[in-house]
């Protein structure tokens, strides 16, 4: 059988391709269960995708060296919606099926035919990758910026009708508590190896970098109280914030590390975060600060440097908890911080027994959780009577 020249054959499969199209269409939904599943629109649109395969193909076995690149224009057949509705696997299967119909079909055209298709299929399946990988970037680059969107409203406190649906968009994994960390942003900050290690340790993380600082929103991705026991046995519990924030210190670059309250859900993690803030913010007043150092651990200075947040805290956890509790008791804490922290030179002024002194000094750790013989927390708890009497009426003072 006489073998067809060139324009013989691009002859030939002008007119079949309509033929090629119909019978691909048929094959794919015979071998391919999720596209007979689709919709009818997005079958359409991946038969459009087909055909423009087939008819791609012909222009590029006419010259394949002037349009090198005809493959990638193939998905542009078809509309950006249906990359979310079609995975790579789904288009490779697509690609494969096509190729054997075309394959079965112009067999008898010649070996140099069907080298065309076999070098023009391996052209398609790189430009399907290529449209994929580039659909993935920008996703990642949109996500980055819907994060970075995310964590600056959580900062000013915005806390909008659209944030949980951006958060939703996110996939964020966290449940539960929230708690916010600052610190300073690394000459080489690796992203994906912060997430790795927050996952390690049962948690999520959103990540806003703000020039030289890093704030990391962290939730877990079970609450604490909703771990069964049985899945703690034999392993370590379920770690709280500070030492999700301790394991995750060294990714932070150089300087001071402070860790936000705990707070109930993500959409109130901006108490977190302007604590976390103001800490930051004067962290370097405190010269032994540890690293991570709690925000409420930082009261006194935040205080000195206007927080209202910091002096109203102090009122609430310490001067009023023990005004409530007995005067007794607030007038034993001034009496020992005046005497620079003396058990003796209390009691002569109280006239009472020192160990007296000791039994109320204990009854105050009780009452507000701060021990007054340490000399950074009675630093904080100074801070908080001063600020609680500033506050105070006159005639209760003199009560």
């Amino acid at each position: 059988m006489k073998e067809r020249t060139k324009a013989e054959t691009l002859a030939w499969l002008r007119r079949i391709s309509g033929e090629l199209a119909t019978v691909t269409l048929g094959k794919l939904e015979e071998d391919l269960p999720w596209y007979a599943e689709m919709p009818p629109g997005r079958r359409s649109a991946v038969g459009l995708v087909a055909q423009a395969g087939i008819t791609s193909f012909i222009s590029w076995y006419d010259d394949p060296r002037s349009t090198p690149w005809i493959a990638a224009d193939v998905f542009g057949a078809a509309p950006r919606e249906l990359l979310r509705s079609v995975s790579l696997q789904q288009t490779l299967q697509l690609i494969r099926i096509t190729v054997e119909v075309v394959e079965d079909r112009v067999k008898s055209g010649g070996q140099g035919l069907r080298e065309a298709i076999l070098l023009y299929s391996r052209e398609i399946a790189f430009a399907a990758a290529d449209v994929y990988a580039r659909a993935a970037e920008a996703r990642g680059l949109w996500d980055a910026r819907l994060e970075a969107l995310v964590v600056d409203s959580i900062l000013a406190g915005e806390a909008d009708d659209e944030l949980p649906s951006r958060i939703a968009a996110l996939g964020w994994h966290g449940h539960g508590e929230v708690a916010v960390l600052v610190g300073t942003t690394p000459s080489q900050l690796d992203v994906d190896q912060l997430r790795r290690a927050a996952r390690h340790m049962a948690a999520d993380v959103l990540i806003g970098v703000q020039g030289g600082r890093l704030v990391l929103v962290i939730g877990r991705s079970t609450p604490r109280d909703q771990i069964p026991e049985e899945e703690t046995i034999g392993t370590s519990p379920a770690k709280t914030f500070f030492e999700i924030a301790s394991q995750l210190a060294p990714m932070f670059g150089a300087g001071h590390l402070v860790l936000g309250p705990e707070v109930g859900t993500l959409v109130e993690a901006s108490r977190s975060a302007r604590a976390a803030l103001a800490g930051f913010a004067v962290a370097r007043s405190w010269r032994n600060a540890p690293r991570p150092v709690a925000a409420d651990d930082l009261l006194p200075e935040r205080a000195l440097a206007g927080d209202p947040i910091a002096r109203q805290t102090l009122i609430e956890k310490v001067y009023r908890p023990l005004q409530a509790h007995s005067n007794e008791l607030v007038l034993t804490l001034w009496c020992y911080l005046d005497n620079g922290r003396s058990l003796e030179a209390t009691a002569r002024e109280l006239f009472v027994h020192p160990n007296t002194v000791r039994y109320r000094l204990k009854r105050v750790s009780e009452v507000i959780g701060w021990d007054a013989t340490g000399a950074r927390e009675a630093l904080i708890l100074q801070s908080a009577l001063i600020l609680g009497s500033i506050g105070e009426p006159e005639q209760r003072r003199k009560r």
